[in-house]
């Protein structure tokens, strides 16, 4: 069973579609303890990232998602959901995030257009169980104004570039997460989440 995060700033009716139509079990939830008993979790996401933090902790999200990842449950982070794992970020004022991943979440660079929106190549940077099968230049689909930067380069699964090169997958221990949109991502998406399903 894959439990999807629901703190009321997510997109997740193609979300939940696409890994039904996969073949897995999914549960949409805002219930702290079916996010504290989960096996693997999802934290999508669509918005501004101190809203995101905030409704996690208003809805009592946070600690139970903490909890059950620091237990080592697989979890997954997307857009927002992947920006709201790092331990801090500038989007409009300074935030916490939950600290799962070390690094901050900074702006794209005023010269270029915001929000980065379309289709940009993965570049993998070795093999992993998420990634199986996606091949180097593979194309996925992007929304966002702002990105990772991590502490340690060595959490960067995947880069692209967008005149600037930044993280679109890391990973650390049994912590996964896409700067891109998965679910928006047509075969390739489907394929990573797919793997992520079957670890």
């Amino acid at each position: 069973m894959i439990t999807i995060v629901d703190y009321k700033l997510n997109n997740l009716r193609s979300l939940e579609n696409t890994l039904r139509r996969l073949g897995h079990d999914v549960r949409v939830t805002s219930e702290p303890d079916e996010v504290r008993a989960a096996s693997k979790l999802i934290l999508p996401g669509v918005g501004a990232f101190g809203d995101g933090i905030r409704n996690l902790k208003q809805l009592g999200l946070a600690e139970p998602f903490i909890e059950n990842v620091n237990s080592g449950t697989p979890a997954l982070g997307i857009c927002l959901g992947m920006h709201l794992l790092f331990t801090e970020s500038e989007e409009f004022g300074y935030h916490r995030g939950l600290d799962l991943l070390q690094g901050r979440i900074v702006k794209l660079p005023p010269n270029l257009r915001v929000p980065h929106m379309g289709w940009n190549q993965l570049h993998p940077n070795g093999a992993n169980g998420l990634t199986n099968g996606i091949a180097e230049s593979s194309f996925v689909y992007f929304v966002h104004s702002y990105y990772a930067e991590p502490a340690s380069a060595d959490i960067v699964l995947a880069t692209t570039d967008y005149e600037i090169e930044f993280p679109a997958i890391v990973h650390y221990k049994n912590i996964w997460a896409t700067q891109f949109h998965p679910e928006k991502s047509q075969h390739v998406g489907e394929r990573l989440l797919d793997n992520f399903a079957r670890l």
